[in-house]
C-alpha cells in the first residue's frame, strides 16, 4: 500500500494538496502525520523516509517508488489511476487546468508569506498589502474563466472535483482564515471546497490536533 508522509493538518497546505491527490486518485492509502518544527523535527526530517525530498512533505512512498512535491505526486496518481479523475477530457480545459495548477505551483508568494495556511482559526479582516491584493486579482481572474468557460453546471472549477481544485483548497482555506476580499462569484466555489467530504476529514483531522506552532498563530496586521 501506498504511504503518505504529511505535515500537521492545521498549517500544511502542500501537504493537504498530496493528500487530496491521494483521496481524489482512489487508490488505498496510509497516512503518516509527521509535526513540523517541534523538538524532534531536525532529527526526524534526517531519517530514511524523508531523505529524497531533504525533509520536505508531503512525500509519497509507492513500494520502491518515491515522489515528493505536490504537483509531481498528481502526475504519478493520475497515471497510476488510469488518467481520468485528475483533468478535464477536453484538450482546451486541460491545458487551462494545467497551467492553472502550475501558475499555483510556483506563484502567490505574497499570499503564502503574509498569510500562512491555517484551518483552526478567521481572524477579523484587515485589508491586503498590495503584494497581496494583485495576488487575489489574479486568482478571482484565473477563476472566473475557468467557471466561464468550463464550469457548466458543476460547482468547482472545471465542473467535477479535479486536480486543479487541489491545488486551489488551501487558497480557499487562507480566504477564509484571514477573511480577504473576494469576487462575489467566488463564494459558490469556495463553499464547495470546503463543503467537500474529503476537505471535511482534513478539516476535523486538523480540530483535533493538539499542535500549536506560535509563528502561525499570528494575526494579520493592517497594510
Amino acid at each position: 500500500m501506498m504511504k503518505l508522509f504529511i505535515g500537521n493538518k492545521a498549517y500544511s497546505s502542500w501537504s493537504l494538496r498530496g493528500w487530496l491527490a491521494c483521496k481524489l486518485s482512489g487508490l488505498p492509502f496510509e497516512e503518516a502525520v509527521v509535526p513540523l518544527y517541534d523538538e524532534a523535527w531536525e532529527k526526524r526530517r534526517e531519517g530514511d523516509e524523508f531523505a529524497p525530498s531533504s525533509g520536505k512533505v508531503p512525500i509519497l512512498w509507492d513500494g520502491d517508488v518515491v515522489v515528493w512535491d505536490s504537483l509531481a505526486i498528481i502526475e504519478y496518481l493520475n497515471e497510476k489511476s488510469g488518467g481520468t479523475a485528475f483533468w478535464p477530457t477536453d484538450p482546451a480545459a486541460r491545458g487551462m487546468a494545467r497551467s492553472m495548477a502550475a501558475e499555483m505551483h510556483s506563484s502567490f508568494a505574497a499570499l503564502r508569506r503574509e498569510h500562512s495556511m491555517n484551518i483552526r482559526q478567521i481572524y477579523p479582516a484587515v485589508t491586503p498589502s498590495e503584494p497581496v491584493a494583485q495576488d487575489l486579482a489574479r486568482i478571482m481572474q484565473l477563476w472566473a474563466q475557468a467557471r466561464a468557460r468550463f464550469g457548466g453546471e458543476g460547482d468547482f472549477l472545471f465542473g467535477e472535483f479535479g486536480a486543479v481544485d487541489v491545488m486551489f483548497a488551501p487558497v480557499v482555506t487562507r480566504l477564509i482564515t484571514y477573511q480577504l476580499p473576494v469576487a462575489r462569484f467566488a463564494d459558490g466555489y469556495m463553499r464547495a471546497v470546503i463543503a467537500h467530504p474529503w476537505m471535511q476529514e482534513w478539516i476535523g483531522g486538523a480540530q483535533a490536533e493538539e499542535w500549536v506552532i506560535d509563528k502561525f498563530e499570528v494575526p494579520p496586521q493592517t497594510a
